[in-house]
């Protein structure tokens, strides 16, 4: 498995760069220490991965402008609710495990770190609950807005500007951080083999009702079965998932 030494020399370059560093777990007929970058199955290739990339940049485009009025109305409502930075911009990892700046709208409040190391030192249950999934179910750092915002995934609209850049796509696994890779084990090779999606096929599967370990499996299937008409299923799903708060806090 990665330690955290070893992941923090790897990502000091924001990329693979050097194989022998890293042991990742032995996948099914390799045995080698290789880097994730050299054996890392295709995931949206041809034909597909042009109207792939055509559909995002469509999307991102048409969705800027006409929500853009929106957009301004929700900034100013969260500088108003909570003052301080708009966006909070965090390393990611991406296609090939390239890290690449996340942006997002800020939810969470100014001192959302000291914040949650009081609570992790000071509440075990809390402690158990973010080791498991990152995640907090009654996270004290979210500001009032911002748990509506979350709620309705409108914190991830900057990402939009992501899928521009050609860092994210539309449809895809959610963006992780490192300290999340280690839960990937031998499939973070299926991870890195796609670029991280504003949706995707766990965001439409209960999201974090799911468990981390179906996450990753579902980040699997994903790029096992990635295809234009694939990621046009996910996104018309994605509607009812959004609308319906499935998993979502």
């Amino acid at each position: 498995m990665l330690n955290t030494q070893q992941l923090d020399r790897r990502y000091a370059s924001d990329r693979f760069d050097d194989p022998s560093e890293i042991e990742l777990p032995s996948l099914p007929g390799n045995s080698r220490s290789l880097r994730p970058i050299d054996y890392a199955p295709l995931g949206v290739a041809g034909l597909d991965a042009i109207l792939k990339r055509a559909f995002d940049i469509v999307f991102a485009t048409t969705f800027l402008i006409v929500a853009l009025p929106f957009i301004v109305v929700l900034a100013i409502a969260l500088q108003i609710d909570s003052p301080g930075r708009l966006f909070f911009v965090q390393s990611r990892v991406g296609l090939h495990g390239r890290m690449f700046r996340c942006i997002k709208f800020r939810t969470m409040r100014e001192d959302a770190e000291l914040v949650l190391a009081e609570l992790l030192a000071g509440c075990v249950e809390s402690r158990r609950e973010w080791e498991a999934d990152h995640k907090l179910r009654n996270d004290p750092r979210v500001s009032r807005l911002g748990r509506i915002v979350r709620k309705l995934s409108l914190d991830e609209l900057p990402q939009l500007v992501n899928i521009l850049r050609g860092e994210m796509s539309v449809v895809g696994p959610r963006p992780i951080v490192q300290a999340e890779i280690t839960k990937y084990g031998a499939f973070f090779v299926d991870y890195c083999a796609v670029k991280p999606g504003l949706t995707g096929l766990w965001q439409v599967s209960g999201r974090n009702d799911v468990s981390y370990d179906e996450r990753v499996q579902l980040d699997r299937q994903y790029r096992i079965k990635a295809s234009f008409a694939f990621d046009l299923e996910i996104v018309l799903r994605t509607v009812p998932a959004v609308l319906f708060n499935r998993g979502c806090y």
